[in-house]
Formats: C-alpha cells, sequence, structure tokens
C-alpha cells in the first residue's frame, strides 16, 4: 500500500529558504504523478506543483513560479519541494499528492488518490 510521508516544514524568517521532501514506502515513486498542495490557515487548500511520473512534465501555478521548484530523486523514493523567497503569506500546512499516472499531471485535488499527512511551514520574524 502506498504511503507518503513529508517531512522539512519549520520556521523560516522572510527572503529564507525551504526543501520539503515527499517520502514514499509502498510503491516507487517515479511511475507517479506527484503534487504538492498547501493550506493555510481559515483557507482551502490550493495546488502548487506537480510532476508527472518517469521525469515528465511539472506544473507551476503563477502565484508561487520563479520561487517554488519539483524535483525527485529515484534513489531515495522521494519527490523534493524547494521554496525560497518565502513569504509569510506561504505560511501554511504543505501537502504531497499522489496519482498512479505517467501521462502528464494536474494541479488538482481531484486528480489524485494518495495524500501525506501534511507538515508545517511557518514564515515570520
Amino acid at each position: 500500500q502506498l504511503r507518503l510521508v513529508e517531512s522539512g516544514g519549520g520556521l523560516v524568517q522572510p527572503g529564507g529558504s525551504l526543501r520539503l521532501s515527499c517520502v514514499g514506502s509502498g510503491f516507487t515513486l517515479d511511475y507517479l504523478t506527484i503534487g504538492w498542495f498547501r493550506q493555510a490557515p481559515g483557507k482551502e487548500r490550493e495546488g502548487l506543483l506537480c510532476i508527472s511520473g518517469r521525469d515528465g512534465p511539472t506544473l507551476t501555478v503563477d502565484s508561487v513560479k520563479g520561487r517554488f521548484t519539483v524535483s525527485r530523486d529515484n534513489a531515495k523514493n522521494t519527490v523534493y519541494l524547494q521554496m525560497s523567497s518565502l513569504e509569510p503569506a506561504d505560511t501554511a500546512d504543505y501537502y504531497c499528492a499522489a496519482r498512479h499516472s505517467v501521462d502528464g499531471c494536474a494541479i488538482s485535488q481531484s486528480y489524485y488518490h494518495h495524500w501525506g499527512q501534511g507538515t508545517q511551514v511557518t514564515v515570520s520574524s
């Protein structure tokens, strides 16, 4: 059974960087499409980026384009979310999600079948 575990969250100052990890078990992430989402306090969950299986194309929403990137380390069965130039508005719980697909990706919650438990990111001075 596929299980996703996020880590790497924490407190960071505005302008700082953070790398989140999404580690998979029970299935090879290389064959899965992975999406990253976040949910700020009092707000709905929003999609950020996705990467298609087999190092396929990625998509990034405009609000984080140029600051957030997604990558894989297949040897570690891990997908990363690299975040830079962080702002207080980036404070949220961050989630990774997976879908058994190698045919492109989508930044939509309904597209994904498996979710991690989330990791908290706080951007504050």
